[in-house]
């Protein structure tokens, strides 16, 4: 294991409320980096280019985000795992599995809204696991709210102390660019000057007299402001940053290309390499010799042609060799990984050798699952990967009769991929489908449609509410589940699920069975759940 290679590595998500500006920021981040020569946009369908991280039909159709993409490259001397996320609320399932699975994470906030409600969500998350955060105020360029209300409200609603290292010089159409408090410069803005090999205005230990005279009052005001908060926040330290304790906050303008460059200098700077990540049977430190790695995504038809379905493994310790014998720990068969790959979003490249922190794809046809931990042989099981009650409950059937079949095996795949979950009456009848979010029925139809050509109809269920059911004596499950065998139904994993039209139905049913646990929110870990008997 080389400690050199492991210390080179940047995990990191980005993440946002919709229309932050984060796959602006992520494909800018790209850009600077040297890994795409174009940025495409959210917007781009006349022009015919699209985001990186948008690899779905449906993405470039709705020009949003609705899965989550791996993207790496190098810069500087730092091998950067990039992994852009949905911002849309009705996909939060998969952005919280993804945050499991890095080691920091940048959110974007736009100026003009502040803190949202979807970032307050994704905090909460970061918050949990004490993921070290770092803030992009974006959009500076356009009219935005007072900096000092902004980095208010991050202290407020995030409960973590907010540094801020660059401070705005004028907002809106007299955005003039930012002070750096550390290196004590400015960089002035220029829209869209700030290109790959384009050079940026800096001026060092600029005084009150040339500072006034270049930017006007905006000048004395920043000055001011800048005095203000050095003296009401805190000193930036490290140590607090990496616990999750501190937020270094940056300001800028992604779609115009400026403070974008600092946020890739404040990562490989500051951001971590990778951290032990937590086994139930004991911490696994990334410096370790044996291989060992965690699925915590699969994707199914990212390549149409072939069909496949790819597993993204985090590395979370070794030195990961092609064609290496690795271990499903869940069912204790073994494999060559002989096709494995890196992304940058849809291309892909086959890897040769991984380290801690990176994530590499390993095409396959339903041998890793969701959870599932590999290893070179030791019995090992990494904590696992949440899912949440769902909200809105369809039922689902198919236009065509003699497309059953297809549409059972499409549903395996889309449930084991996590996009939708899926819940199998036990007394048998129509699948319901179970989302956090109305889009995404709107996908999954799109997706069964496109990439499995199943015309599908979907209609509302009489169930509003779901919990899993789980009980330390499992005849007395068993008990549980006859007893409400209209009402239960196994999810992807096999889980036992209670079907409910009203809280009021749980809680009678808590009441009469005190030994039956109705838990909201599932941690999968790649262990089978067994059925009922």
């Amino acid at each position: 294991m080389s400690v050199a290679e492991l210390r080179r590595r940047r995990t990191f998500a980005v993440i946002s409320h919709p229309d932050a500006g984060k796959t602006t920021l992520t494909e800018k981040l790209l850009l600077f980096s040297g890994a795409i020569q174009i940025a495409g946009t959210v917007k781009g369908k006349k022009s015919g280019r699209f985001a990186t991280s948008d690899w779905m039909e449906i993405e470039k159709q709705r020009g949003i985000s609705v899965a989550s993409s791996v993207m790496q490259f190098e810069y500087g001397d730092a091998v950067i795992n990039l992994l852009d996320t949905p911002g849309h609320e009705d996909f939060s399932e998969d952005t919280y599995r993804v945050l499991t699975a890095v080691d920091a994470a940048v959110m974007v906030i736009d100026g003009a809204n502040g803190v949202e409600a979807q970032t307050l969500k994704l905090l909460e998350v970061c918050r949990s696991r004490k993921t070290p955060i770092l803030t992009f105020i974006n959009k500076l360029d356009r009219e935005v709210r007072e900096p000092l209300e902004l980095l208010d409200e991050i202290e407020q609603h995030l409960g973590v102390a907010a540094v801020p290292f660059t401070w705005p010089i004028g907002m809106g159409k007299e955005f003039q660019g930012v002070y750096d408090i550390q290196r004590d410069q400015v960089r002035v803005f220029r829209a869209g000057q700030e290109s790959l090999g384009g050079a940026v205005e800096t001026l060092q230990n600029i005084g009150d007299a040339d500072g006034e005279a270049r930017f006007g009052y905006h000048w004395k005001r920043t000055k001011e402001e800048v005095e203000l908060i050095t003296g009401a926040t805190p000193t930036f330290d490290r140590d607090a940053f990496l616990a999750g304790q501190q937020s270094p906050v940056l300001f800028g303008s992604a779609i115009n290309n400026f403070g974008v460059k600092e946020i890739l200098d404040a990562l490989v700077d500051l951001a971590p390499p990778p951290s032990p990540r937590a086994a139930v049977q004991r911490a696994v430190s990334p410096d370790e010799a044996k291989f060992t790695g965690v699925v915590f995504k699969v994707q199914a038809n990212m390549d149409l042609a072939h069909r496949d379905r790819v597993a993204f493994i985090r590395v979370c310790s070794g030195h990961f060799e092609r064609g290496m014998q690795l271990k499903v720990t869940r069912n204790n068969k073994t494999f060559r990984a002989n096709n494995v790959v890196s992304f940058l979003s849809q291309r892909r490249e086959t890897v040769a050798e991984a380290y801690p922190g990176d994530i590499i794809g390993i095409p396959n046809h339903g041998t890793l699952s969701l959870g599932d931990t590999l290893t070179e042989g030791e019995d090992l099981q990494f904590t696992g990967l949440p899912f949440f009650a769902p909200e809105i409950f369809q039922t689902i059937e198919v236009v065509d009769p003699m497309r059953a079949k297809q549409l059972g095996e499409a549903l395996k795949q889309l449930g084991e991929e996590g996009a939708i979950q899926v819940f199998r009456p036990i007394h048998g009848g129509a699948t319901i489908l179970g989302a956090v979010g109305q889009l995404q029925f709107e996908v999954v139809s799109h997706r069964l449609s496109a990439e499995y050509k199943v015309a599908v109809r979907l209609m509302p269920a009489r169930y509003r509410l779901s919990r899993w059911v789980t009980c330390d004596d499992p005849a007395e499950l068993r008990r549980f589940t006859d007893s409400y065998e209209a009402r239960m139904a196994y999810d992807a994993s096999n889980a036992p699920t209670y079907l409910a039209s009203h809280v009021s139905e749980i809680e009678v049913a808590q009441k009469a069975w005190p030994k039956i646990v109705f838990n909201e929110l599932r941690e999968h870990s790649g262990a089978p759940f067994k059925k009922a008997m």
